[in-house]
């Protein structure tokens, strides 16, 4: 209808800032700089071999069919070291186009389904050919399988969960309002990228406040914003921008997922990262926290499960400005 655009760049305007902090005040920082050696090289690892896969993949698929191709390496480095919300977050940075949002994601959502079967099918089986096997600390760790089909929003609306929620996005509104103050001395086409940028930050040193860290359900109200966010994007699209014109896009994503996978397991051979770091490393990367306990009961290893999500939730804290940086690099060529 006439005037939608508005309500829809109003809406898309203030989600994504509302979400970013809420998703990191449940991060614990400090564990960060717990993790075991072998944990923070596979990190690294993993890291790396993302963002040299997307940069790799921008020359070779760049097409003029689709403008400001660096807008969607951008992306894909947001979203394969951190998730979904990056994605989001870069997209409204770079002012990205909705319909390439939309078939950027959707891609991804397709092609992030046959990664995720094959990890959780033959992986183990086809890397362990060549990386060490994982040794268990407590042999009973063998046997885990996920059996947890929760509902993750249960229980949000309680009393003892709400109040203390509330409190928190109050917080997170005021964390808001600061990342939009330095906004006011800077050009409009650099106002969203300030505020993004600031608010990750500050919801990085807000985790380190105690009673923020610990209220309930922070991540599933910042993940219920990133739907409303991702649902408002949709209903801007164009279906028919869906075309062989797009293609590129497909085939960019097929071999960063899959690229980065087979060079972070070729570098790993190299550093004697065992099979199941590895393979939970590029879970948390490419798929997200989320998908750590899906993947790790397919392995039948409770054992890194922790590794899995704080790998996961430092991907989701760097994300932001790994994906910028990298696009504003690539803009240039």
């Amino acid at each position: 209808p006439e005037g939608a655009d508005k309500v829809q760049n109003t809406i898309m305007s203030i989600t994504i800032p509302l979400a970013v902090p809420l998703l990191l005040f449940s991060s614990d920082i400090r564990t960060w700089f717990r993790l075991a050696g072998k944990t923070v090289i596979s990190l690294f690892l993993g890291t790396i071999m993302v963002v040299a896969t997307v940069i790799a993949g921008y020359f070779i698929f760049r097409t003029p069919a689709i403008n400001d191709f660096w807008k969607v390496s951008g992306m894909l480095v947001g979203v394969y070291t951190g998730g979904t919300p990056n994605l989001a977050s870069i997209a409204l940075m770079l002012n990205v186009d909705p319909n390439t949002y939309i078939i950027t994601h959707t891609y991804d959502l397709f092609v992030g389904s046959v990664y995720l079967l094959f990890l959780m099918t033959v992986a183990r089986s086809f890397f362990g050919l060549f990386l060490p096997p994982y040794r268990f600390l407590k042999p009973e760790d063998r046997n885990f399988s996920l059996s947890d089909g929760k509902n993750p929003y249960e229980g949000i609306f309680r009393r003892k969960v709400f109040v203390p929620l509330l409190r928190a996005f109050g917080v997170a509104v005021l964390i808001f309002l600061l990342g939009a103050l330095p906004t006011l001395f800077l050009k409009q086409e650099h106002q969203m990228v300030v505020i993004i940028l600031v608010i990750t930050t500050l919801g990085i040193l807000a985790s380190l406040v105690p009673w923020i860290n610990k209220t309930e359900k922070t991540f599933e109200a910042g993940m219920y914003l990133i739907l409303i966010f991702s649902v408002t994007v949709s209903s801007m699209a164009d279906i028919q921008k869906f075309s062989i014109q797009s293609a590129p896009i497909l085939y960019y994503i097929v071999f960063v997922i899959f690229g980065s996978l087979l060079f972070q397991a070729l570098i790993s051979y190299f550093f004697r990262i065992d099979t199941d770091t590895m393979l939970i490393t590029s879970t948390a990367l490419i798929c997200s926290p989320p998908f750590v306990p899906v993947v790790a009961g397919a392995l039948r290893n409770k054992e890194i499960i922790i590794t899995g999500i704080t790998i996961g939730i430092i991907g989701y804290a760097i994300g932001n400005y790994l994906g910028f940086f990298v696009a504003r690099f690539l803009s240039a060529y």
